[in-house]
């Protein structure tokens, strides 16, 4: 605990481990995310890929007849990790130029290479490369964690694909549907949320070796005119950073619309999570399904009986946060001017990270949910018995109908005796009696021994069972196909 010390000659707090506490620190970090998603977006990975991007770039311009020898690449590769962040944030604070500042730094630590640090490049080359380098990697971590969510949900879909329950409509009761079919309306848009994340993904490119202003003229300057040379630069360098392809335009920065597309596919895997996890928190309200809970777990301080829902809670929060997120690259790529302006540079260093790290922590919360998601059969069957002599009520006409009775008769029938059950419900708070009604007429005599077949929650499900098995081995195994080596991970969340 900090010990606050009084008085003109001590008024500091005396440290003693715990000074992170007197400042803001993001709960995506300090309280959600994976530890791989907040290294992905750490100054260490930051600062060491931008040392990595120049030793790329020294070998490529060594390869390719730059005056750079193998002692000054080998001095850049053993001082790669070792970054005094201490020297670096004091020359920012000098230089007011990060890039500079850790040019500054590395030189430092590197005598011999540090005449060829940064050689022919501008900031956004170490900028922009490093981030677009961070966006893959972050795409990398996030479509296993979905891919599991699929999985285990996919589980779920073919364990209760024929069990009936309730649909609704305008949250009014409606047809019946099955368990496992609603389950595949959440994987539907799941697995749309995968296809556009992996495209987003596919679609990066390296910024590459541009220069100041996208023409490539400095590196032009640096091999005397060759053009060859500068494009074999580019390709090597690129390839280095392991990618395919470089955007064969851009301004100082990379286009901005490209941060548009990454954070799109995220801020609509939020709107899918939150529907889903709505859709948990409705059924946990009916008593038809619930999230995971512990056993010694406190719902709520005063009432001890509930069990709320709080990990869907959580990813519905989450979730708004990542859709609103959006706004920012949209605004951003509205307003680079010509060939850039640096009004994107801090708005950036938060949309960006604050996205995948949103996203990170609702697929880790969202597949602790789905492996753990518990279905309550006798309630949604005690639900189904309240709902279902109405939706019988077509059925009924039509057996009569094939017994010899007219349907008009029969309807004012039915819609009388609908009526009064319904009352019944709604004004007395009985159960519906529908049923007991139809049976003490005389009038339904002919129909009274197929009243429990015609009753039978399965034949209201229409095809749902065979439209899950259908979709799950047709639209959503092949696509998990590539992630098998990685759907053993299970999510031990911490509350």
């Amino acid at each position: 605990m900090d010990r606050y010390i009084h008085g003109p000659e001590s008024n500091h707090v005396e440290k003693t481990g715990a000074d992170e506490y007197m400042k803001y620190r993001s709960p995506l970090v300090s309280r959600y995310a994976s530890k791989e998603m907040a290294y992905n977006f750490s100054d260490r990975k930051k600062f060491t890929t931008w040392r990595k991007l120049w030793i790329y770039l020294a070998k490529a311009e060594k390869v390719l007849g730059l005056p750079i020898t193998d002692a000054q690449i080998l001095e850049m590769e053993s001082h790669e990790m070792d970054i005094d962040f201490a020297m670096a944030a004091e020359e920012e604070r000098k230089l007011r130029h990060d890039v500079m500042a850790h040019v500054h730094t590395f030189a430092h630590c590197c005598p011999t290479a540090a005449p060829i640090i940064h050689l022919g490049a501008t900031s956004c080359y170490v900028g922009d490369n490093t981030d677009l380098i961070i966006l893959r990697d972050g795409f990398d971590i996030l479509l296993p964690k979905l891919a599991r969510v699929i999985d285990r949900l996919a589980n779920f879909a073919e364990k209760y694909a024929d069990l009936p329950t309730l649909g609704f409509t305008h949250y009014q009761p409606a047809q019946l549907t099955t368990v496992g079919k609603r389950a595949c309306l959440w994987l539907q848009d799941l697995a749309m949320d995968m296809r556009n994340m992996q495209r987003a993904h596919d679609d990066l490119r390296f910024r590459g070796v541009k220069g100041t202003t996208g023409t490539q003229a400095s590196f032009l300057q640096l091999f005397q005119g060759d053009h060859d040379k500068v494009e074999d630069l580019e390709r090597m360098v690129t390839e280095m950073a392991g990618f395919k392809k470089a955007y064969l335009v851009t301004g100082q920065t990379y286009s901005r619309k490209v941060d548009v597309d990454c954070l799109s596919s995220l801020a609509s895997l939020g709107a899918t999570v939150h529907k889903i996890c709505t859709d948990i928190r409705l059924l946990a309200n009916l008593k038809e399904l619930e999230e995971p809970f512990e056993k010694e777990q406190i719902g709520s301080s005063a009432m001890p009986y509930k069990r709320n829902p709080m990990r869907a809670e959580r990813c519905c929060s989450l979730a708004r946060h990542l859709v609103a997120l959006l706004a920012d690259p949209l605004q951003t790529a509205s307003v680079q001017w010509l060939e850039r302006t640096l009004d994107d540079s801090a708005n950036r260093r938060i949309s960006l990270p604050e996205s995948f790290l949103t996203a990170d922590i609702i697929l880790s919360t969202l597949q602790n949910i789905s492996e753990g998601l518990v279905v309550y059969p006798k309630v949604i069957e005690r639900h189904i018995r309240h709902e279902l002599p109405f939706m019988a009520t077509e059925n009924i006409i039509m057996a009569m109908v094939k017994a010899g009775g007219n349907r008009q008769d029969c309807h004012e029938k039915i819609r009388v005796l609908s009526q009064e059950a319904a009352a019944v419900v709604k004004q007395e708070g009985g159960d519906n009696d529908l049923l007991a009604r139809v049976q003490r007429d005389p009038y339904f005599a002919p129909v009274l021994g197929q009243l429990d077949a015609i009753l039978d929650p399965k034949t209201f499900i229409g095809r749902a069972p065979q439209q899950v098995t259908r979709f799950l081995s047709e639209e959503v195994r092949p696509l998990l196909e590539p992630y098998r080596a990685k759907m053993d991970v299970k999510i031990e969340l911490e509350l």
